[in-house]
């Protein structure tokens, strides 16, 4: 039988590769040194082209399923490997048949979850990570996407620029359908608690899980789960007016420790619809990329507050389609300086400028809150500045207090 490689875009050098080699066998020259996680199958790290691919060993039908559900995954731009080729048609030398290969491309700067908790790692780092795992799984199944094997081992994490993010890496008992049934879902997560607690606990029997329990911890990445499928499911409408009930989800969302990296708003004769997708992103993100948008250099939580209101500016605007850093130029100039600017001169060393800003927004928002509609930001400002910020002290002043100078008067408690 005839060696049949079937690929999306074939590079002639996939034919030098050896195989008529049993894959566990390959030559150590055409293997790269990366760290692989646990499969039932036999996957090799491979170099190709200057690159590194992966050669997973398996039955051609599964081989075929698991390369289409891969294509169609990535056309619904859902976080999995890439698919590359089908290898079929392999004999050994003795002319036996052996198991087709499915090629994919190896995901740069990604590790199974092994060699993550093989590091040490902070525990709200750790913590992050697995929610990426809660992010990944309620992505696939908005799409429609049955996992059928939900386990930390058929996920790869990247650490790219701050990002936190899982990738499906296993395919073979996934399905496609337009929409997924409690039941499939519940069944999504029956497994996944089980393999996720099964895999904590070995890793705890090797050592790398210390001090924590790994029921508790796959208990926390199902609640995490459920939290983020309500907040996400839960339709709402808005009038155009509602904009501080669009601040309101967003607020949600960072409580459950979820940076909104998109805001999406489509509108109808009735009114407005809003879909959010929430990011994990480690300590730092939402101040670099402010940075990068505006040259604004302020803390974290500012930072996360102000990127909020820009991108709810943008959605406002129905600008999701414009370039980012331009959307972001305009907010600055017709916003973010202008309120700043409005606050009379004697009263700007009360704050600084952005926590003034965040100051500003949230009055805002509670303004808004109790009339039950949108109040125009120069509104808020005026009410701000006649109602809280005279009553603030004087940042500035306070700032340049010797603390060595003020006396200590607290007495221990007998």
């Amino acid at each position: 039988m005839p060696l049949d490689i079937s690929a999306i875009k074939l590079d002639p050098a996939m034919l030098d590769l050896p195989w008529e080699v049993p894959l566990e066998e390959w030559p150590e020259k055409h293997l790269a040194a990366l760290p692989r996680g646990i499969s039932r199958h036999v996957v090799r790290f491979v170099r190709f082209q200057g690159a590194v691919i992966a050669v997973k060993e398996i039955s051609e039908p599964l081989a075929r399923r698991e390369f289409q559900t891969l294509r169609n995954l990535r056309r619904l731009d859902l976080p999995t490997v890439e698919p590359l080729a089908v290898v079929s048609g392999r004999t050994d030398a003795d002319g036996e048949p052996l198991d087709a290969c499915l090629v994919t491309r190896h995901l740069k700067f990604s590790l199974p979850y092994r060699a993550v908790f093989s590091q040490r790692m902070r525990p709200d780092t750790a913590r992050r990570t697995l929610d990426a795992l809660a992010v990944l799984l309620v992505r696939l199944h908005l799409a429609g996407c049955f996992w059928g094997d939900v386990s930390l081992s058929n996920t790869l994490f990247r650490r790219d620029a701050g990002d936190f993010a899982a990738y499906l890496v296993d395919a073979e008992t996934a399905e496609l359908h337009p929409q997924l049934s409690p039941g499939q879902r519940e069944h999504d997560l029956f497994v996944a608690h089980g393999n996720i607690a099964g895999e904590l606990m070995d890793l705890e029997a090797a050592g790398a899980l210390e001090g924590e329990d790994p029921i508790e911890i796959a208990n926390r990445i199902m609640h995490r789960y459920d939290l983020l499928w309500n907040e996400l499911t839960g339709e709402e409408r808005f009038e155009r007016g509602d904009r501080w009930r669009v601040d309101e989800r967003m607020r949600r969302l960072n409580n459950l420790g979820f940076d909104v990296d998109e805001l999406e708003m489509t509108t109808d004769i009735d009114g407005a619809y809003i879909r959010i997708q929430p990011k994990v992103v480690d300590a730092g993100h939402a101040s670099r990329r402010l940075m990068r948008l505006t040259g604004l250099d302020v803390e974290e939580n500012q930072s996360r507050r102000l990127l909020n209101d820009l991108d709810a500016y943008r959605a406002a605007t129905d600008r999701q389609e414009d370039d980012e850093e331009l959307v972001a130029h305009d907010w600055l100039s017709r916003v973010y300086e202008p309120v700043t600017r409005t606050v009379p001169r004697e009263l700007r060393t009360k704050l600084e400028p952005a926590e003034l800003f965040h100051e500003i927004l949230e009055h805002r928002w509670y303004l808004s809150e109790r009339v039950r509609h949108d109040v125009d930001l120069v509104d808020a400002v005026q009410d701000y500045v006649a109602t809280v910020l005279p009553k603030k002290p004087d940042e500035m002043s306070i700032l340049g207090v010797d603390t060595e100078e003020i006396p200590i008067r607290a007495r221990l408690s007998e």
